[in-house]
């Protein structure tokens, strides 16, 4: 298990952590999650020892890892741009880490076979890398990184130069792989979509400090604040006395806030409360439909069918599903 506490780095004086703190389970997939410049590939170069804390802790199962050599935590880190090394076939590059093992060549050959099958590339270790897609160097990137049986993998944004469409896939893809292996792994996006795909809970990073950390079901059904709701674009945002203009009234006095996830909205022609539909775009699949409530308020829901542009349109809310902020 891997134990990050109150951990502080700063640059010029500029706290890029700031005290922050994360737990990632054994075979788990925990995904780090935030905007640019908040501080999680910090979090990542400072777990695989690239960076060194100013204070605070981090260890693996209770044993503190600083001071521990990047090469001896037996973490394996993967970057976005794979660092996959020109002048070695396929085989020469997943064998890297091996080697650095001082493995004997039976069983590195064994081993190097072994994880290109598991990451689809079967046949692939005499392949020069230049002569491969985006994709396969991923893969070869994964099964370098996977070799040398790692404790903890450390992914930094390993999709980000790939289309989405390859990278839909191969979210399913690594997941499965890691769970092949019982991998215990930290994943680090900005992507909302990739964040809730491959990981058992996904924590939020904002300016240096983690701000909510939680299963990505309960993530999305009940945001700890509303930045973090607008962060993984939970959309509807409405002010307490706007929803009590729609007969909900918040579960407290001090409650400003309140965020309707768009499935607790549902369009009906028997509903309760009345808009004006201000948008309805195709997005593959379904409509996402947007009613204005006035005085620039809108909701945003989704449907099997578009709807016209200044329909009126009748909805029922799940107030069950609100949740609620002192914004």
């Amino acid at each position: 298990m891997l134990q990050v506490s109150r951990v502080t780095i700063r640059f010029d004086d500029t706290p890029a952590l700031d005290g922050a703190s994360l737990t990632v389970a054994d075979q788990s997939i925990h995904a780090l999650m935030g905007p640019s410049g908040s501080g999680k590939s910090t979090m990542l170069r400072a777990i695989a020892g690239l960076e060194d804390p100013d204070a605070g802790e981090i260890a693996w199962d209770g044993r503190s890892v600083l001071g521990v050599p990047v090469h001896k935590r037996g973490f394996g880190l993967m970057f976005q741009d794979y660092a996959l090394f020109p002048h070695r076939n396929v085989a020469g590059n997943v064998a890297f880490g091996l080697r650095m093992q001082r493995e004997d060549s039976a069983t590195i050959r064994r081993r190097v076979n072994e994880v290109l099958e598991l990451v689809g590339l079967p046949g692939y270790g005499d392949r020069s890398v230049g002569t491969l897609s985006g994709g396969e160097r991923q893969r070869v990137a994964l099964a370098r990184t996977l070799a040398p049986h790692p404790r903890l993998v450390l992914l930094d944004e390993p999709l980000g130069a790939l289309d989405r469409s390859l990278r839909e896939h191969l979210l399913v893809e690594m997941r499965s792989i890691f769970n092949q292996v019982d991998a215990t792994v930290l994943y680090v996006t900005h992507d909302r979509e990739e964040a809730f795909t491959i990981a058992d809970r996904v924590a939020i990073i904002r300016d240096g400090r983690i701000v909510a950390d939680d299963t990505p079901e309960d993530l999305w059904r009940r945001p700890p604040d509303g930045w973090t709701a607008r962060f993984i674009g939970l959309e509807n945002l409405c002010t307490a006395s706007r929803l009590t203009e729609l007969g909900v009234q918040p579960p407290r006095g001090t409650a400003t806030t309140g965020v309707i996830p768009p499935e607790a909205i549902t369009l009906s022609p028997t509903g309760s409360h009345t808009a004006t539909v201000t948008g309805s775009h195709f997005r593959g699949g379904a409509y996402r439909v947007e009613l204005g409530l006035g005085e620039g308020s809108t909701l945003v829901t989704w449907s099997p069918t578009g709807l016209e542009p200044d329909a009126v349109a009748r909805f029922d809310i799940d107030t069950a599903r609100i949740s609620w902020f002192e914004d």
